[in-house]
């Protein structure tokens, strides 16, 4: 199903991680240094990388940098603190996306999923993208949302795109900013809130009491595929 390398200094992680992701069917490689992984990556091209963020030899957001000098493949994450300032640094150095300790072994495997399923998109192997009950189209650019059909604007597409692309997962808004409208956008929250209100209209059976596209505050947005419990805006 997939090459994972594992970057992890505690052994009771280690241990987690690596038999969550054997039981899936994954090949997993371990180093529990940063001072080992570029060598690993000479040896390895792994599908998917999971990086601990704190590692006693190295920075874990200088790897992120170093890792993207060696390899285009997906990084999650691994962070005992969710502070919004290094996970907004972490996106910025090349981490795809994070989760934090403790964390349940069918959210790993969700995250490890979505990467995978990304990668399979962007090599051309996938035509259309879902979360649970929204469908992309990628070939058409056109959003199916419990059996109704929308055709989206340029902007709503790369927003869509990046929501279903990371389905369940909490995406910083300076990560949304850059990655639809670019760097130079990644204070622009108004644009964001725009945007947010505008796919709530295709999204959600009452727009005022988002249950799909649902807002964490003080970090980003969401996209889920069920609904979640009522949040506020």
């Amino acid at each position: 199903m997939g090459r994972i390398l594992l970057v992890e200094d505690d052994p009771r992680y280690r241990r987690l991680v690596r038999s969550t992701l054997q039981m899936e069917g994954y090949k997993v490689n371990e180093v529990a240094r940063g001072r080992m992984l570029t060598e690993r990556l000479q040896d390895y091209e792994p599908d998917v990388i999971v990086l601990d963020l704190r590692l006693p030899d190295q920075d874990g957001i200088t790897l992120c940098q170093d890792i993207r000098r060696f390899s285009i493949a997906p990084i999650l994450v691994l962070t005992a603190v969710a502070d919004e300032s290094s996970l907004v640094a972490a996106v910025d150095a090349g981490a795809d996306a994070y989760i934090v300790k403790p964390f349940s072994l069918a959210e790993l495997n969700a995250h490890v999923r979505a990467m995978i399923r990304r990668n399979r998109w962007q090599n051309g192997a996938m035509h259309e993208l879902s979360c649970g009950d929204v469908q992309l189209d990628t070939q058409v650019r056109h959003l199916v949302v419990r059996g109704q059909g929308y055709r989206l604007t340029s902007i709503e597409w790369r927003l869509m795109r990046e929501f279903v692309m990371h389905c369940g997962q909490v995406l910083p808004r300076e990560y949304l900013l850059s990655r639809v409208w670019g760097s130079k956008h990644s204070e622009d929250h108004e644009y964001l809130r725009v945007y947010i209100r505008r796919l709530r209209t295709y999204l959600e059976p009452d727009p005022q009491h988002p249950v799909y596209l649902v807002s964490h505050v003080g970090v980003g947005y969401a996209l889920h595929g069920r609904p979640q419990a009522l949040r506020q805006r």
